[in-house]
């Protein structure tokens, strides 16, 4: 794989997906996964966090009003989400908000940096992902946290239909991880599971970025692509996935 096109090609997806605003919100804004995730998280006062591909600041703006003593960076390659984020951050006269760009590679922070990490539907886009988890554990601090949210294959899906059908997009998707991946990936790490809870998500994609659909369908167990209930509704598709949510403690 080469890491340096899959970075530009989720930084040049993610510039488009942005730049359709309301159905990129339709795509994946949920209220009630969000309030479900800041009552789930640890968050005390005084804490810097980091909210790794902070995308529009989904999570970040929200923790960042709520808790006016918590210190929150939103990190991610997509340069003009960020200057968004700023502008809307200087509107609101947000000031424990800051909003910085790295390479997709290395985090551009000092060891022990933060008291927690969070990413919210963005690590399926990660091509090297032990380097990415080894670069979160390096930031947080001992007995720090780590919060990931992100969509996960059916149980069923052993041939792994949802990675090719999120693949008919060229926006650098490299795969949804199992539970028991990420206890493997981060327990590398030195990030021990602490507790967790399930969630879905329903979401459209356009038809002209799904090209290939037709065929991709073909070559899955109609079971497995059932799971998913897929839809196609005039010219979006419709694809259900289960989501996980989990929280580790770094030791």
């Amino acid at each position: 794989m080469d890491i340096e096109n899959s970075i530009m090609a989720t930084k040049q997806g993610f510039e488009h997906s942005f730049s359709l605003g309301d159905f990129y919100n339709k795509q994946t804004q949920d209220e009630h996964h969000l309030k479900n995730i800041l009552d789930f998280l640890p968050l005390k006062a005084d804490m810097k966090i980091l909210d790794l591909g902070t995308g529009k600041g989904y999570l970040s703006f929200p923790i960042a009003q709520k808790y006016p003593n918590i210190s929150i960076v939103g990190l991610d390659i997509v340069e003009k989400a960020l200057e968004v984020n700023r502008s809307m951050a200087e509107k609101e006269n947000i000031r424990n908000i800051s909003f910085i760009s790295y390479n997709g590679i290395n985090f551009p922070f000092a060891d022990s940096e933060f008291d927690m990490v969070i990413s919210r539907y963005a690590l399926h886009h990660f091509p090297d992902i032990q380097k990415s988890i080894s670069e979160v554990s390096r930031v947080i601090k001992q007995g720090g946290f780590f919060f990931l949210s992100d969509p996960t294959s059916n149980i069923n899906d052993t041939s792994r239909f949802v990675d090719g059908y999120m693949q008919l997009k060229k926006d650098g998707h490299i795969k949804f991880y199992t539970e028991d991946e990420w206890l493997q990936i981060c327990g590398k790490y030195g990030l021990q599971f602490k507790k967790s809870f399930d969630s879905t998500i329903r979401f459209p994609r356009k038809k002209d970025t799904a090209f290939g659909f037709d065929e991709l369908l073909k070559k899955h167990d109609k079971k497995i692509v059932e799971g998913y209930e897929i839809e196609v509704l005039g010219n979006e598709i419709y694809i259900t996935e289960q989501v996980n949510n989990i929280l580790f403690c770094k030791q």
